[in-house]
């Protein structure tokens, strides 16, 4: 099923997001995890795309299992700073293979020692390039505050349009712990004419390291009171534990009473902590 189609039902929508392994070793690891997640029947699940294209093979491999044995919809990601046009056709030409409908295009981090190609820029090159070639849905990544890379956030919104103008379909958001830098970003884009469906992205922090590597690599604010509960808790794994699946879950609670209808969640790999989540919204699911 095509994302698309998917969000213009009048539902909430709940879906996560995982990734491949690091080595090949860890397939069979990942994969079960996948599975376990899966069985939470989510709307969809997106398998994200190795930095720089370093775990590439792995991305298709655990959607189209995902997919065939399950009947869930999947969003492989596609990264264009490691990619070729010539891999890129290769990659749309497996998805479809699979019977995949759907696509998330990113430009992808940069590697420090530079551009592995320079085929494609930008996402917004990339999703045009797809456009031609195919009829995927495709997904793209927003900051609703953005871009750690760009000073100033109207530049960022403009930059967003194209995408949006190239041929997105939707986009997801990065993560974010203050629901009104959402709400405010959310207006900021559609008064730029930006009006394609939004999903939040929800990272239900589990430990301290994990809080300080994430704000580490998007920059993202951390509001008073969720800092004061990983003083607080921090030194305790399981109480932090406890405490972020919480924060995460009344994170997506108010998004939903506020009219978000659609929520993308980091899963990390983590089937306790993607199951704990939805146990939490299970009334308010039905």
């Amino acid at each position: 099923m095509k994302i698309s189609e998917l969000l213009k039902q009048n539902k909430v929508t709940i879906s996560f997001e995982v990734f491949p392994p690091k080595k090949a070793d860890g397939i069979d690891k990942v994969k079960l995890a996948t599975e376990e997640i899966c069985a939470l029947h989510p709307d969809f699940m997106s398998v994200t795309y190795g930095a720089a294209g370093s775990t590439s093979k792995y991305t298709i491999e655990i959607a189209a299992n995902l997919h065939e044995k399950y009947g869930v919809t999947v969003l492989p990601h596609l990264t264009c700073v490691a990619s070729t046009r010539e891999h890129v056709a290769d990659m749309v030409q497996q998805i479809e293979a699979d019977n995949i409908e759907n696509i998330m295009a990113l430009r992808g981090d940069i590697p420090q020692d530079g551009r592995v190609e320079h085929d494609f820029e930008h996402a917004s090159d990339l999703i045009r390039e797809i456009k031609a070639q195919s009829d995927l849905c495709i997904g793209g990544a927003c900051y609703p505050e953005g871009h750690i890379e760009c000073a100033h956030k109207e530049e960022d919104i403009m930059h967003l349009k194209e995408k949006v103008d190239a041929g997105c379909d939707f986009l997801t958001t990065q993560m974010f712990f203050d629901n009104n830098i959402l709400y405010n970003f959310l207006y900021r884009i559609r008064e730029k004419g930006i009006n394609v469906p939004v999903l939040a992205g929800i990272m239900p922090i589990t430990n301290a390291k994990q809080l300080s590597r994430s704000v580490a690599l998007s920059g993202t604010n951390v509001p008073e009171r969720f800092r004061a509960i990983v003083d607080h808790f921090g030194e305790e794994p399981e109480a932090m534990k406890q405490a972020g699946i919480v924060y995460a879950s009344e994170q997506i609670i108010d998004l939903i009473a506020s009219g978000v209808t659609h929520i993308h969640v980091y899963s990390m790999n983590k089937p306790d902590v993607a199951a704990a989540i939805m146990k939490n919204l299970s009334e308010i699911l039905k």
